[in-house]
């Protein structure tokens, strides 16, 4: 099963916090942050890895166990696979709100997905779609591995009757069916999407406190 945890790292702009987060991750990751200029981005790199350390502990799974993290803004999220199935693809995404990118979507997505986001009413409507349609790309994306070196236009995303997203096309040489699951619990305020050759996904989104 795919399990999805998500986090608010607004604690960690405070410096004591940060620090107390930092003397828990690895050395690579510390390294990693050291390299960040910005605090924000600083305490998303730390804070992602500590909701994924937690997820090891929770879950039992080790260092080879296949996870995946995303952060935007003030939110960190990580998915890992909990049954030690080491085949599985996994990617995840979330996104804060913003304005919906019209340019964006009709240059690189696909002529139906750009169609859906412009067939909606301007304002919160279209900027929901727009970021529904950015993280369901993106965490197929990731998913492959390939990330932004997969040609956007090279597979496209529907939806069936009950308005679960559906990949309804993606490049030949990749065999393997992929799902989606969305996550609705950060209240609209930003747009979360994990895509997996596993199927069988945690119904809700576990929200752990830093």
């Amino acid at each position: 099963m795919i399990q999805t945890w998500a986090a608010d790292i607004t604690p960690l702009l405070e410096e004591e916090i940060y620090q107390k987060y930092y003397n828990t991750v690895p050395q690579f990751r510390q390294n990693k942050a050291d390299r960040i200029r910005f605090e924000r981005d600083r305490a998303q790199s730390i804070g992602a890895w500590v909701l994924y350390q937690r997820m090891q502990e929770t879950y039992e799974i080790d260092d080879e166990a296949v996870f995946n993290l995303s952060h935007s803004g003030k939110y960190v999220l990580c998915s890992v696979e909990d049954t030690g199935k080491k085949q599985v693809k996994l990617g995840c995404d979330v996104e804060m709100v913003g304005t919906a990118g019209e340019k964006i979507a009709r240059r690189f997505f696909c002529p139906a997905e750009a169609g859906y986001i412009m067939g909606r009413p301007e304002g919160e409507e279209r900027n929901q779609a727009f970021y529904r349609y950015w993280v369901l790309k993106e965490s197929f994306m990731k998913a492959t591995r390939l990330g932004m070196g997969l040609d956007m236009r090279s597979f496209e995303i529907g939806f069936d009757e009950k308005d679960v997203p559906v990949l309804m096309k993606k490049p030949v040489e990749m065999a393997r069916d992929y799902y989606y699951k969305e996550y609705p619990e950060l209240n609209r305020e930003a747009r979360i999407a994990v895509c997996s050759t596993e199927k069988i996904f945690a119904e809700k989104l576990h929200i752990e406190m830093l």
